[in-house]
């Protein structure tokens, strides 16, 4: 069964200052705001939510479709999909602009400063989800607002079921737009901040959201998730990394989790717990794509947290 996955595809640009960006900004000054910082550390990932949730998909042994949007500069990322095996059919090229990308610095203190370019995101509407032939349900990421929304009546038209996972999108979607995806999604899933703002620009309780969909997931970092399903509330425990480097996509591999166990016809708590197992792999790895298990490391992860092989 084919998995339609749509949303961004980035370049995280993540730099280390030395140093502490308080001994160098002065708060008296801050009106003439001016500075610059020595990063002699500097990493580039590939990322992007459509980017992060494919990749797990394909770890997990599942041949997603990804929609998405890219720049002139999307070379380097496209080789990468090709050696993964992951397929292009609708990862659309904008000529002039770049790919969405974040350029993260970081200082000893790990406070960050970023600034993040949407570029060829933000024509993401390009693309039409009834194009995506053989797709059996799907997810729609943060991605550009029109595309965003535009995904969301595609899967809708298309009879097509997917879950809705507005993240980061949330400043950019009004309540009645919030609403509306709500009332044309399948599943919805967001963190515990997402499901505060969420809640607080709809009007409506977590309750209320969830009467909305089929089932909504709220993921709530080392205490785990709860999936509100058929007027029940699954309650699923974290999965003990090996140890927290990086946050970075781990939402994303657990979104991959939940796909693949309703791609399968898994019940909520199958689905809830290889969704904790993936997250838990990626947060002992720094970037979004680069943690490595095989299935067989995936299984056995999951049999020492849970008791049981998940295949």
């Amino acid at each position: 069964m084919s998995i339609l996955v749509c949303g961004s595809m980035a370049y995280d640009s993540i730099m280390v200052f030395n140093d502490r960006f308080r001994n160098h900004i002065l708060p008296e000054q801050i009106h003439i705001l001016n500075v610059s910082f020595l990063v002699p550390d500097l990493r580039r990932e590939f990322g992007g939510c459509a980017g992060n949730i494919a990749y797990n998909l394909k770890l997990l042994g599942a041949d997603p479709l990804i929609m998405a949007t890219v720049g002139e500069d999307s070379d380097p990322y496209r080789r990468r999909l090709d050696h993964l095996g992951l397929r292009q059919d609708h990862v659309r090229e904008v000529r002039g602009t770049f790919t969405a990308q974040a350029f993260i610095t970081t200082d000893l203190d790990d406070n960050q400063i970023t600034a993040f370019h949407p570029g060829a995101m933000f024509h993401s509407h390009l693309n039409d989800v009834r194009d995506a032939a053989g797709a059996k349900l799907g997810i729609v990421a943060p991605d550009g607002r029109d595309g965003m929304l535009r995904h969301v009546q595609g899967f809708a038209d298309a009879g097509l079921p997917f879950i809705f996972d507005p993240g980061q999108g949330l400043p950019i979607l009004s309540g009645d737009e919030l609403r509306h995806c709500l009332k044309l999604a399948t599943w919805c899933t967001v963190n515990d901040y997402e499901m505060r703002l969420m809640s607080e620009k709809t009007g409506l309780s977590e309750a209320e959201l969830a009467a909305e969909v089929d089932a909504l997931i709220v993921t709530l970092g080392a205490e785990g998730s709860r999936i509100h399903a058929k007027g029940e509330c699954v309650e699923i425990p974290a999965v003990k990394p090996d140890e927290i480097l990086d946050p970075t996509g781990c939402g994303d591999a657990y979104r991959a989790g939940l796909l693949y166990g309703l791609a399968n016809g898994w019940d909520w708590l199958q689905s809830g717990r290889l969704a904790a197992v993936m997250g838990a792999i990626k947060i002992a790895h720094r970037g979004g794509q680069n943690h490595r298990p095989t299935r067989d490391d995936i299984a056995a992860r999951h049999l020492a947290a849970f008791g049981e092989n998940p295949w």
